[in-house]
């Protein structure tokens, strides 16, 4: 009777040590992606990466870190690069700065709108600028996150149509060479300072204006101090959802179909929301006693342009991929 219990519990502990390990080999065998973008848990980006890990499945073992808690804004693409994470939200800025030519998708009134930023990252030469990320830095663009465009926003009640009208008024950009000169080819005099201070500087008279998304203008209250907002959308604002080619390659074609296909879905279902968002807080400003309209954005758009491709800032874009991107 001992000896049948001892054989009992030696079969039920081989059962429960085989089951273990079968439970540890289907970990084992799930794809690990860590992702890592400096946005908050609340933004709608972080929804869009919820809905991508639901779509991808069980297959895969989605781990995400949002608001900077597992890498700094800005270290996320070199902790792709060196195989210590497998997915980031990175900004093109970051990639411009490992690849010259890459300056060229961050200048203002490249892109008109949402659209036109997929249409592009869906294009040939789109093609060519993801495939130069691929090449030179081993990291693959599953799509661009757009997240606003940026506006002029003014306590003054000159109307702005063209860039000639905003010849004198004081704007308000961040510090940085290409922020400062992105301010001239708006017509405006660019003015540095700090965030925290743009309310008060409003307020005070030190700056006539300021240029953000139009959720900042609602998170920081600058509408309180304002009078007008120009819908100039001069410069679309976009991140990009990256996955490190390593692992990427490591996948098969029938998991790469998948994840492309959930990164395209979330995309767009992201973009909707930013879009739908815009449209509210245009009404809330309206509401709230502010002027807002939009002025002849061609105009805007052939001088930025102009300045850009006369300026050292062109010197490394690839020939005639602003005319192709125009031509979209």
């Amino acid at each position: 009777m001992i000896e049948f219990t001892r054989r009992a519990l030696l079969a039920a502990g081989a059962a429960l040590a085989l089951a273990g390990s079968t439970v540890a080999a289907t970990a084992q065998d799930k794809v690990a992606l860590r992702f890592s973008a400096v946005f908050s848990e609340q933004d709608i980006r972080a929804e869009m990466m919820k809905k991508f890990a639901e779509q991808i499945g069980d297959a895969f073992d989605y781990q995400g870190y949002y608001g900077g808690t597992l890498f700094k804004q800005g270290t996320e693409l070199v902790a792709l690069q060196r195989g210590n994470l497998e997915m980031g939200n990175i900004a093109p800025q970051d990639i411009s700065n490992q690849i010259p030519a890459w300056s060229v998708l961050t200048s203002a009134y490249l892109f008109r709108d949402a659209n036109h930023l997929r249409t592009f990252f869906a294009s040939e030469p789109g093609q060519e600028m993801k495939q130069m990320v691929e090449d030179q830095l081993g990291v693959k663009v599953l799509g661009p996150t757009y997240f606003g465009a940026r506006q002029v926003g003014l306590r003054v009640d000159k109307k702005i149509n063209t860039p000639a009208d905003m010849a004198g008024i004081k704007l308000r950009m961040p510090g940085g060479d290409a922020w400062q000169f992105l301010g001239q080819a708006l017509g405006a005099n660019p003015t540095p300072m700090a965030y925290a201070e743009v309310y008060t500087g409003l307020q005070t008279g030190a700056i006539d204006g300021q240029d953000n998304p139009l959720p900042n203008v609602q998170n920081m209250k600058f509408y309180e101090v304002m009078s007008q907002i120009v819908m100039t959308s001069h410069l679309v604002g976009y991140d990009l959802l990256t996955i490190s080619l390593d692992t990427w390659n490591k996948l098969s074609p029938e998991q790469q179909e998948k994840v492309q296909a959930a990164a395209d879905a979330a995309i767009e279902w992201s973009t909707g929301e930013h879009l739908k968002r815009e449209e509210e807080l245009a009404s809330f400003f309206k509401e709230q006693g502010l002027e807002i309209y939009t002025p002849d954005l061609e105009a805007f758009r052939s001088n930025a342009q102009k300045m850009y491709l006369e300026s050292e800032l062109a010197k490394d874009w690839p020939e005639g991929m602003v005319d192709r991107i125009n031509a979209l």
